[in-house]
């Protein structure tokens, strides 16, 4: 499920989150079929990145859609495993990550038209807004962004996620895959979004009622 546009951008940031490519360099065409109402895009890999996923290939499924019968310890563990701590240095403030999210709905033209789909948005270290994609579904939105820099090869410049949604561990596991170290939500992150982040040195954090904004993890990013 999801909604229509930035398909090549959404394919591409797909295929980051889940392992599929480590560069731009493996891939060697990203085609959408011709016609209106198309919903496929082909990624053709390299024959040396091809070689290098022979399990990802392989697999019927991702981990992100596929995770019920996983125990959220072997989970977690599974991910750890494939993905390295992001280790980028950032200094954000608790006024600065207030503003971010307080004006997310600026950047939600879809979301204030329709109320019913998400946004995800990257901004630099100076808060410069680098992408931001609305979708129907939360993790369409997040590919769709990171997809978009991941192109113009521009994602090393992000280093901020402000997302719409609850942080879920898939969205953690598609950031950490970006190299993106702080991420901010509306909603509060489920327990496994904060045992992966705190395995992979990731900063969570978003909008509290009672003190304006909850920190669960790695709070030395945040001043």
């Amino acid at each position: 499920m999801r909604t229509p546009g930035n398909e090549k951008a959404h394919a591409a940031g797909f295929c980051l989150g889940e392992g599929i490519v480590e560069t731009l360099e493996d891939i060697t065409s990203l085609a959408l079929c011709d016609g209106p109402d198309s919903h496929v895009v082909t990624v053709t890999l390299t024959e040396k990145r091809r070689q290098e996923i022979p399990r990802i290939m392989d697999r019927r499924g991702f981990i992100s859609q596929t995770s019920c019968g996983i125990c959220g310890k072997e989970l977690i563990e599974d991910l750890v495993q494939e993905i390295l701590p992001v280790n980028k240095t950032i200094s954000l403030t608790v006024d600065q990550a207030l503003h971010l999210l307080e004006n997310l709905n600026h950047h939600q033209p879809l979301g204030r038209k329709t109320r019913a789909c998400h946004a995800a948005a990257l901004f630099d270290p100076d808060l410069n807004l680098l992408a931001v994609a609305e979708d129907v579904g939360r993790h369409n939105a997040l590919d769709k962004a990171i997809g978009e820099l991941f192109l113009d090869r521009r994602l090393s410049e992000a280093s901020i996620l402000v997302l719409s949604s609850r942080i879920s561990y898939e969205l953690v596991q598609k950031a950490a895959r970006a190299r993106i170290p702080v991420i901010l939500a509306v909603s509060r992150p489920t327990s496994l979004a904060v045992s992966l982040s705190e395995k992979l040195n990731m900063t969570l954090a978003c909008l509290s009622k009672s003190s304006g904004l909850d920190i669960f993890c790695d709070t030395h990013r945040m001043l």
